[in-house]
């Protein structure tokens, strides 16, 4: 029985029309560009691809995105309406150094000079913060020994003070005061840090380069080197 229709083509198929569903090379699977490359035409997708750009006339409206620099005001934000905060004065831009950590005199003079203004006077609120005992340099050289004690010698932590500008008879007391404790410090790093006595030359230069990096004296590194205090350390 033959059916109307179009008229069949040398391969079996129907002239411009889907293929014969007895034909084994049929895969319902494929895929259109693939079955278009057979019928001798391109894939559909190059038409689109090829196909001019919108009309830029349209009224479709476009959204994109934009970056802000930092501080910029948001579009359509009056400026008369941004919050801002109000100005700190130099006394309260010093409490807040004051009440992280202790500070010399001459450290804080340092930082609070870049905000100095025609009508205030920096030497008056230092001698106010120290009147009011929120500054003080005797503190501020019992914070820096307690810091640094554990890690360094006499030489580097009076030298750390003579920077900061302290008084010449707190520096003598501080270094007085470390000089008690300095070969017991500098055991202590020592053996962190190597644990046995130098066997070369070459071992032992290392190791006081690394004491008199440190801060310790001569004296003291000689006499954890040589083994000296052996007696001592063991206690």
């Amino acid at each position: 029985m033959i059916r109307k229709g179009r008229p069949l083509s040398d391969g079996g198929h129907h002239a411009g029309g889907p293929r014969d569903e007895d034909d084994d090379s049929f895969d319902p699977f494929e895929s259109f560009d693939a079955h278009d490359r057979a019928a001798g035409r391109g894939p559909q997708r190059a038409q689109f691809e090829s196909s001019p750009p919108a009309n830029p006339d349209s009224s479709e409206t476009t959204y994109t995105r934009s970056r802000r620099t930092p501080g910029e005001a948001k579009p359509g934000q009056d400026d008369t309406k941004q919050s801002q905060r109000p100005a700190r004065s130099l006394k309260g831009r010093a409490l807040g150094y004051l009440s992280r950590r202790e500070y010399s005199r001459a450290e804080l003079a340092r930082k609070l000079k870049p905000f100095v203004e025609e009508t205030d006077s920096l030497d008056t609120l230092l001698d106010s913060l120290e009147a009011e005992n929120w500054l003080s340099d005797s503190r501020f050289a019992e914070s820096l020994i307690h810091r640094r004690s554990s890690r360094l010698g006499v030489s580097r932590i009076v030298g750390e003070l003579k920077q900061h500008a302290v008084d010449q008879a707190l520096v003598e007391e501080a270094s007085a005061q470390l000089r008690e404790t300095e070969l017991a410090r500098a055991q202590a790093i020592w053996r962190k840090k190597f644990g046995q006595l130098p066997e070369t030359p070459a071992e032992r230069a290392k190791q006081a380069r690394f004491l008199a990096s440190r801060g310790f004296s001569g004296a003291t590194i000689g006499k954890i080197l040589k083994g000296l205090d052996e007696d001592w350390a063991g206690e």
